[in-house]
């Protein structure tokens, strides 16, 4: 697998979850290579490109329907693992934040922490799309509620998401 697979999942995952707009609860994907994919389900071929014109090592992905977080999300992925034949995993999700002048203000409490950032006039939303293989490579792209043509992305976007993510991989 290739960094620029993992990219390449992630950006059609992101592109997928924005076609439900926004607030929308956490979604996980198992990522798989296409070619295997293909292979041990051949009825799929007609939903993929030509097997033969995929870059080596393309992935799919595969939502987790049954996937529902509760009150920690994190913990919520330390329950999960999964088997040899997925590659990696990634986790689309849906947060606010404030811009970093504010931090100082967030409360050390976690629910007045939320009810801050929720309430505040300055507050932005974001979603981001984090995956990790079991190779350890790690990408996340991100795209603003309030500047919906951008997209950012990064080697490690969310380090802690990344972590949690990654943990699933190696049970």
């Amino acid at each position: 697998m290739t960094d620029d697979a993992l990219v390449a999942a992630l950006m059609e995952i992101e592109r997928h979850v924005s076609h439900g707009g926004w607030d929308q609860p956490a979604r996980l994907f198992a990522l798989v290579p296409t070619a295997e994919l293909v292979a041990a389900e051949p009825s799929l071929a007609e939903q993929v490109a030509r097997v033969d014109d995929l870059p080596d090592g393309a992935l799919s992905s595969i939502e987790q329907d049954g996937f529902r977080t509760g009150a920690d999300l994190v913990d919520d992925l330390d329950r999960i693992t999964w088997p040899a034949t997925v590659h990696g995993c990634a986790l689309a999700v849906e947060r606010l934040f404030v811009p970093p002048h504010l931090e100082a203000d967030i409360p050390d409490d976690p629910e007045a922490a939320a009810s801050f950032v929720a309430e505040h006039p300055e507050r932005r939303d974001v979603r981001v799309v984090v995956g990790v293989t079991r190779a350890g490579t790690r990408y996340g792209v991100a795209r603003l509620r309030s500047n919906p043509e951008d997209l950012l992305a990064a080697d490690d976007l969310v380090p802690g998401l990344g972590d949690a993510l990654a943990r699933t991989l190696s049970a």
